[in-house]
């Protein structure tokens, strides 16, 4: 959304690179070949449907092919447009490079309203779209590989991989095409709620480090900690369940586009996605919490953290004075402007940023990607072999302790989990704590190693840009 008086979604993207970047000895030729965009391709094409042609409106854009393949989500919107599928593309080249995954930088979108179409027009529309872009090598497991974004999911994901193999039916790689399949075609366990995932892990390893609590006026760990999230789709939904079930933290209000929930006491999130499913994705008449019309009002209640997880730019210079949450983390693309982020920050305000906090679905895409060129699933070989090491030595504890007559057993919860060999889903979550943690101990090096960088945004642009020019530099450019 654009707000009077503040730079586009693009230029926004641009002037907060250009402040880390001044930060930086890069020179003024490698800094401009690191912020542009290489290219964009926009496809207008038709689809019979209920009787006439529909024409659609299409982009591609790749920001960066520093490395290859590129890689970036597709959004199905009205919203959708140049402007913000190129700043979304900046922000993928940036996020790889933050969380070492091996791609480039790209988006793509299709202007329509997914909830217009039923499910046979959306598969029509989808392929079509789907073959404008393989045909010019904008889907290829070599060259650019989408994944879901917002409006599109594990679905979609299926049809445009069977275009592909359609189109290309002697690559063995095919299925590589794009992330985020259905486990069934080729994807991951894990995928669908990787992204939330990441926010979680990314507030665990903040709270880890009591310094930075500190600096939001925060203590101890995530529980009892009071949320607001805004927008229960993917992302917020599975960030609010996993924080509220597995971390002890208070979810008190939820946004949506027909307004908000809140109950000081804490609402439970499944229960409100269910009632969503039931009710057309509509919060109004929930029975266990009070609805306030005006949804947007919600982000300015007193909380602990503000988890934005839907469109970008909803916290603005028209309301940023009035934010109250000591600590913001972006699960959504850009959901604060530039404007707001120099308010925010001069009230102390501590904002985790969204090419850290939401880097959790490219990273677990990064998984899905190398499964399908490897053509076996995480796991397989060596799930057994770790029972079997396990199994010997729990053995071996147990027959010592009725040998020596020491009297003690091991528990049969300890034995469950110890014996237990590591199955794709595990390994999945592990990879992903992983790298959530390595990536903010980067970020967190430079936040605190350097005066002059004053927050987590341009400390996780320093890393990125840092690690983009020696790639460049590498190239010998």
């Amino acid at each position: 959304m654009s707000v009077a008086g503040e730079p586009s979604f693009r230029e926004s993207v641009d002037m907060m690179f250009r402040r880390a970047t001044a930060l930086m000895d890069l020179g003024p030729g490698l800094q401009e070949k690191i912020r542009v965009c290489n290219s964009t391709y926009t496809v207008r094409f038709g689809v019979r449907l209920r009787g006439k042609i529909e024409t659609f409106v299409g982009y591609r854009s790749v920001h960066s092919e520093h490395m290859e393949p590129v890689k970036g989500g597709i959004r199905y919107s009205l919203g959708v447009n140049q402007d913000e599928v190129e700043a979304l593309a900046a922000l993928m080249t940036y996020k790889c490079a933050l969380v070492e995954t091996p791609f480039g930088g790209s988006k793509g979108g299709l202007c329509i309203d997914p909830r217009a179409w039923d499910e046979h027009e959306l598969e029509q529309i989808t392929r079509r779209f789907a073959y404008e872009l393989i045909k010019r090598d904008l889907i290829n497991p070599a060259q650019n590989v989408p994944a879901p974004d917002m409006g599109t999911g594990e679905r979609e994901m299926a049809w445009i991989a069977d275009q592909y193999a359609r189109m290309n039916t002697t690559d063995i790689n095919a299925k590589a095409c794009v992330t985020g399949k259905p486990p069934h075609a080729g994807g991951i366990q894990g995928r669908v709620e990787a992204t939330g995932r990441g926010v979680q892990y990314a507030l665990r390893e903040f709270f880890r480090n009591p310094e930075d609590a500190a600096m939001a006026g925060l203590s101890g760990d995530l529980d009892g900690k009071r949320v607001v999230v805004q927008g229960l789709g993917n992302v917020g939904y599975h960030a609010a369940k996993f924080l509220s079930e597995e971390d002890g933290a208070k979810v008190i209000a939820i946004i949506e586009r027909d307004g908000a929930l809140v109950n000081e006491d804490g609402i439970d999130v499944e229960d409100v996605r269910q009632w969503m499913n039931r009710n057309d994705g509509l919060l109004a008449a929930y029975p266990k919490a009070k609805h306030v019309v005006d949804g947007a009002k919600v982000l300015e209640m007193a909380c602990d953290i503000l988890i934005p997880a839907a469109l970008e730019g909803v916290i603005n210079l028209s309301n940023a004075a009035r934010i109250q949450a000591p600590l913001i983390v972006e699960a959504a693309n850009g959901p604060i402007t530039y404007g707001a982020d120099e308010v925010l920050r001069a009230k102390g305000c501590v904002i985790i940023p969204d090419m850290y906090a939401n880097a959790g679905g490219v990273t677990v895409s990064y998984f899905e990607w190398v499964k399908n060129l490897s053509h076996i699933r995480f796991g397989r070989m060596q799930r057994r072999a770790e029972e079997g090491r396990s199994r010997i030595l729990v053995e071996e504890l147990e027959r010592l302790s009725n040998d020596q007559h020491l009297g003690w057993q091991l528990t049969p919860d300890f034995k469950k989990k110890f014996l237990q060999g590591s199955d794709e889903l595990a390994l999945v979550r592990s990879g992903l704590d992983d790298t959530m943690r390595t990536a903010y101990q980067a970020m967190r090096e430079v936040w605190h190693g350097r005066p002059e960088v004053g927050d987590l945004r341009v400390a996780a642009y320093i890393v990125s840009i840092g690690r983009i020019a020696a790639t460049y530099k590498s190239k010998g450019l």
